[in-house]
């Protein structure tokens, strides 16, 4: 949520900085809310300051032992009017607080203006992508023979969702224990376990629920929604909470399902493991000052980019512009991996800065060192999705047999296996 101040002391400059990521800030509809607030805000205070005062002449009237009935019957007179305007109050700030929870975050101002991926510039790239001397195939092709079974994960669930088997089901296992161990031991993440439902409050801690709500899986008669990312439980340990300064940062690693129902993507990507509803994910977050968030960016995506690197995978990192960004990101960095059997590098991990637009959704704070509270800056990113990096594995270590390599990173997390081949 955006500090309310920043739209008081300059509208149309947010007004500008929202319009270059497409969103149109209804300033009539904020000028008439603060207008309201401000003109019911100073008839409060000043029956308060006017309540207060008598009440001090009340009370040096019954010291003297003089009479204060007459004192008495204006504060009383006034009661009802004070109540009155201090619910008013209450509500015209409830509809300030549902005003603010739908504007998405303001862009850093190193972020590119643009209005789609096209106009996302490139950062840098990493690795070669392979020159193969025989026809190369998708993940499909090469893994359906493997164990990627997509018929039998339609009679059970219907489209987008897969069955993995065998070996290649191991491999999957493989990643995920492989990216926990790497972020715990040389990353320095505490690995945590979070549930996989969360409520809506906290859905709407990370992210704007009345926009995004269509794009969740919920509990049908309950107030719980399943993950579609471990942003949303890992995130909100920090709640409503007020973390010391010497603490920081706050940096957690955590494994769980996503679960997702690509409301608004029928027609994209309905071939394989891509864009599914049910997928895993390793997702990193940071807790930290305000003062070093930007620093933090830069750490979490290079612990994103060094599971490729060990894995010996092919990517590129791009700048997301204003057009492109997610709701709450103030900066996100996309890592897309090379995949051969498409022919292009496609988004594996998104890692943002929220600097304090989620804390200040969640109430999380921290005190700094006027011990004062402050809001803290939140970060998170994948580290990376395990699905598409069992993709990326099938498509860039296939070989012409039908077989795929197993990078040496994962080879002890498979008993030493170098290959998955058909059973």
């Amino acid at each position: 949520m955006l500090d309310v101040q920043l739209l008081r002391s300059d509208l149309q400059a947010v007004a500008k900085r929202l319009a270059d990521r497409g969103f149109t800030l209804p300033v009539a509809e904020f000028e008439k809310l603060e207008a309201s607030r401000k003109s019911v805000q100073t008839e409060t205070q000043e029956l308060q300051a006017k309540r207060n005062q008598l009440s001090k002449q009340i009370g040096q009237l019954k010291a003297k032992g003089e009479d204060a009935a007459q004192l008495m019957a204006q504060v009383s007179a006034q009661a009802d009017r004070l109540k009155a305007l201090e619910q008013e109050l209450a509500a015209l700030q409830g509809k300030l607080d549902a005003f603010l929870m739908v504007i998405p975050n303001l862009p850093h101002a190193s972020v590119p203006v643009g209005n789609s991926p096209e106009d996302n510039p490139e950062l840098r790239r990493a690795g070669t992508p392979r020159t193969f001397d025989f026809p190369v195939r998708d993940h499909v092709d090469v893994g359906t023979a493997l164990g990627l079974d997509f018929e039998a994960a339609n009679r059970i669930s219907g489209a987008r969702f897969v069955v993995i088997r065998g070996a290649l089901a191991q491999l999957h296992r493989a990643l995920t224990q492989f990216m926990l161990d790497t972020h715990t031991r040389e990353h320095g993440y505490t690995e945590v376990y979070v549930p996989y439902l969360v409520t809506g409050e906290c859905a709407d801690g990370v992210s704007s629920l009345a926009k995004f709500r269509d794009d969740l899986f919920k509990v049908e008669g309950r107030d719980l929604y399943l993950v579609p990312t471990a942003e949303y439980p890992v995130t909100n340990i920090v709640r409503e909470a007020i973390v010391a300064g010497e603490k920081l940062p706050l940096k957690f690693v955590c494994h769980t399902p996503c679960f997702r129902s690509e409301a608004g993507s029928y027609g994209k990507d309905t071939r394989g493991m891509i864009r599914q509803h049910q997928f895993e994910k390793v997702e990193l977050v940071q807790v930290v000052h305000p003062r070093r968030s930007y620093q933090a960016l830069e750490e979490l995506t290079a612990h994103a980019e060094a599971i490729l690197k060990m894995l010996g995978l092919p990517y590129r990192v791009v700048t997301l512009c204003t057009g492109d960004m997610g709701f709450s990101a103030a900066k996100t960095y996309d890592i897309e991996v090379w995949l051969p059997g498409q022919d292009a590098y496609r988004e594996i991990s998104s890692c943002s800065n929220f600097e304090a637009f989620q804390a200040r959704r969640m109430q999380a704070r921290f005190r700094n060192e006027k011990h004062k509270t402050e809001f803290v800056h939140t970060l998170n990113g994948s580290g990376l999705a395990v699905g598409r990096t069992l993709i990326a594995l099938i498509e860039n270590y296939q070989n012409a047999d039908g077989s795929v390599s197993i990078p040496e990173a994962l080879r002890p997390y498979l008993g030493g296996t170098s290959a998955v081949r058909a059973s």
